[in-house]
């Protein structure tokens, strides 16, 4: 049985429209699952007719959660309107994937500063995801088929990660990554390798010592697990090593630029972000809402196409795993 899978709209005024009926035109898509659109059908129809694309409306489920005037929308420029739908449109796919109405969710971009004027304290979808489950640890992964970054911070500036790093946040990261690679990824034992936070691994403490005081404490309680973690590595050639050599299945990197710069130079288009701990399956879209391609018909639907298709692959794999 093909598995149900929930996609949110994400923002109406951005780009998340455009992806969603473009993916869902390929028939590839609807031969490997059941796609079910969480959204607004009346901007949906309207964004289709604007850049000619194929309308979704008999083809596939749409459950309209928000009564938008598509006439009165704006491409880029959302409102409190706007940013208070897409997040009802989050809020009911996961209560759909945690009373088992659907395998796994996909969302579309959303708007990190509509939501926020809006009156939503969240960073973003992950922040949000964790508060709706009430999941305590949890992980933001980045994943194309040569590399796969976990982050140990998330949305946060430069100048406050180091304050941020603790052993345990670290150690927890690992351990979250462990799990999902056996759990999603067929892995039995994963080569998870950790990212150093300073140049050359912090070169003995010369150019900073969070490598020994913070990371390698947290590799070490990870290694009693019987966890495979590497040292903390120089990040300026572990990717080499990741992506080259095959030395390794993934990277825990510190901080947020650390670990997307290399995966968004590889996957670009067809990236994909999981969030890992979650009780349900989310993969998302690695690109934002793109205001100034929005409605142009234009935007590239490969990382939407790519996130459907890691939901459908992490579906089939718990599956497999459940007790018959």
């Amino acid at each position: 049985m093909k598995p149900t899978i929930a996609i949110t709209m994400g923002d109406p005024t951005g780009v998340g429209p455009e992806v969603i009926l473009k993916a869902l035109s390929d028939s590839r898509i609807r031969r490997i699952c059941n796609p079910l659109i969480l959204g607004d059908e009346a901007v949906l129809e309207y964004i289709a007719k604007k850049i000619k694309a194929r309308s979704q409306k008999s083809e596939v489920r749409i459950i309209n959660l928000s009564n938008l005037n598509p006439k009165k929308l704006k491409p880029g420029k959302p409102d409190k309107v706007c940013a208070k739908a897409m997040m009802a449109y989050i809020e009911e796919a996961v209560c759909m994937a945690m009373a088992g109405d659907v395998d796994a969710i996909v969302t579309g971009p959303i708007s990190k500063e509509a939501i926020n004027r809006a009156g939503y304290k969240f960073h973003g979808h992950t922040e949000f995801l964790a508060h709706l489950t009430k999941t305590k640890d949890y992980a933001m992964m980045l994943a194309g088929s040569s590399l796969k970054v976990i982050l140990v911070t998330i949305h946060e500036s430069i100048k406050s990660v180091p304050g941020l790093l603790t052993t345990e946040k670290v150690f927890k990261t690992i351990k979250i990554t462990d799990n999902t690679f056996k759990r999603y990824f067929g892995l039995k034992k994963p080569r998870i390798a950790v990212a150093a936070l300073n140049p050359h691994a912090g070169e003995g403490g010369l150019f900073g010592d969070e490598e020994k005081r913070i990371i390698l404490p947290a590799i070490q309680k990870a290694r009693e697990l019987g966890i495979d973690a590497s040292d903390p590595m120089p990040a300026d050639t572990l990717f080499y090593r990741v992506v080259k050599n095959k030395e390794f299945d993934c990277v825990v990197c510190m901080y947020h630029d650390q670990g997307l710069i290399p995966l968004k130079l590889l996957h670009f288009e067809d990236g994909v972000n999981i969030t890992l701990g979650l009780p349900i399956i989310r993969t998302s879209v690695d690109h934002g809402t793109a205001y100034d391609i929005a409605w142009k018909g234009i935007a590239n639907p490969s990382s939407m196409i790519a996130a459907i298709k890691m939901a459908v692959e992490m579906v089939g794999r718990k599956k497999a795993k459940l007790p018959s």
